[in-house]
């Protein structure tokens, strides 16, 4: 059973829940926001079942709820923020306006986030720049839970990567996001709970051997889509991320989903360009040009196109949570 919450209701659900677990307003806020706009585009496995290891890790201090981000620009075309071991969410705020005006002046920059926590959904702050007119690019590591192509012992995070642009018309950015494991890790631990075996090329076991028990997969480590090409782009994620930030690689950094451990430290790398940043004209018309044959295909989607339907949705009529975690929920913000 579920229950269905206003988008106003579940932040400010969420909010009490993490103020009452050690977080600052301000942090509160934004958290709870990015939280909320997980669930209303139908990423559900980023949204409010987040929130208790979140309020876990902001009263055990794996995260600083009253983290504040400080934010310099050491090169013209570079943003610098610190995290501060807080959320992600609060440096991602505090950032992108300063990421935006230097795009603005110079065509093209970019910020690194170091001594962050969980990204959320890669897609939403790229998808900021695109609707400020502006294409974004987002990469970012997280906890180890991929072997490089032949091993077994996981080193680099599922590491998502993003890109949004701008669209005319009004039209919604299309914006393109995945993480780089071959499913999500959370599949992996429904099929844990409920007992049931899992395809043999998801994961493999502690041994690197591919299994279709989903326990000895949690222990062992996820497939990156792709194979050994998927690997490598997993890798270039991994030093984008974290060498060019100062962040923990993955297999340094502790886990997003438990408050044991000190804070995970990772980082996330955020390009933005301006359309005419290389005097090309018409750039947002050529991208609707591709995208319009795209459209010719009777079974072709834009990418984004179904978290933006949901939105919408979500919108109007609110998000379903389980009862469950509602439950849980308002007992931790009481």
């Amino acid at each position: 059973m579920s229950r269905v919450l206003g988008l106003d209701d579940a932040r400010a659900l969420a909010a009490a829940v993490l103020a009452a677990h050690g977080t600052s307003e301000v942090n509160a806020r934004a958290t709870a926001a990015a939280l909320v706009a997980a669930e209303a585009d139908g990423l559900a496995s980023h949204g409010l079942s987040r929130l208790p290891a979140y309020a876990d890790q902001a009263r055990a201090g794996k995260v600083d709820g009253h983290a504040t981000p400080v934010v310099d620009r050491p090169k013209p075309g570079a943003v610098r923020v610190d995290a501060a071991t807080g959320f992600a969410f609060p440096a991602l705020d505090a950032g992108l306006p300063v990421l935006e005006s230097a795009t603005r002046a110079l065509g093209v920059a970019g910020m690194a986030i170091a001594n962050s926590h969980h990204f959320g959904v890669a897609g939403h702050p790229v998808e900021r720049l695109a609707r400020a007119g502006l294409v974004g690019l987002a990469f970012a590591n997280s906890p180890a839970a991929i072997a490089p192509w032949g091993g077994a012992r996981p080193l680099f995070g599922t590491n998502p990567v993003a890109m949004a642009c701008p669209r005319g018309a009004g039209a919604d950015p299309l914006v393109v996001d995945m993480s780089l494991s071959k499913v999500a890790r959370g599949k992996v631990m429904v099929a844990a709970r409920k007992g049931e075996a899992i395809p043999d090329d998801w994961a493999l076991d502690a041994g690197g051997r591919p299994t279709t028990d989903p326990a000895a997969a949690l222990k062992g480590s996820m497939l990156p889509m792709g194979d050994a090409k998927g690997a490598a782009l997993v890798l270039a994620v991994e030093i984008l991320a974290t060498a060019f930030t100062g962040a923990a690689f993955g297999f340094e950094a502790s886990s997003f989903f438990d408050a044991e451990g000190p804070p995970p430290r990772v980082g996330q790398l955020v390009l933005a360009i301006a359309p005419d940043a290389f005097g090309t004209e018409g750039v947002v018309d050529r991208v609707e040009t591709l995208l319009a044959a795209m459209g010719e295909e009777p079974d072709v989607r834009v990418p984004g196109a179904r978290r933006f339907a949901a939105r919408r949705h979500a919108e109007a009529e609110g998000i379903a949570i389980p009862d469950d975690l509602a439950d849980e929920l308002a007992r931790r913000a009481a």
